[in-house]
């Protein structure tokens, strides 16, 4: 299982469109949309679990495809470093 971090989503974007545009490559095992607390709208990433070769193809063929008018950036996720004293 591989997770992915996708960037530079529009406001409008819903957990079913993005779904919708990630199972064309794939099973989708579960979606976080990241939204703003007050407004319910998309803050522009979300992340998205795949198995990795699904997971693959996916970065492959969504990484700078145009979505409801923005350029997504589709990678897999980092994990951050723990910041140390």
């Amino acid at each position: 299982m591989k997770k992915l971090f996708v960037g530079n989503l529009p406001p409008s974007t819903t957990e079913e469109s993005l779904q919708a545009l990630f199972e064309t490559h794939g099973s989708v095992r579960s979606l976080e949309l990241v939204k703003d607390l007050f407004s319910g709208k998309c803050k522009g990433f979300g992340f998205i679990e795949m198995e990795g070769h699904e997971a693959r193809a996916a970065i492959a063929e969504l990484n700078g495809k145009m979505f409801e008018g923005n350029s997504l950036k589709v990678k897999y996720e980092e994990k951050r470093k723990a910041w140390r004293r």
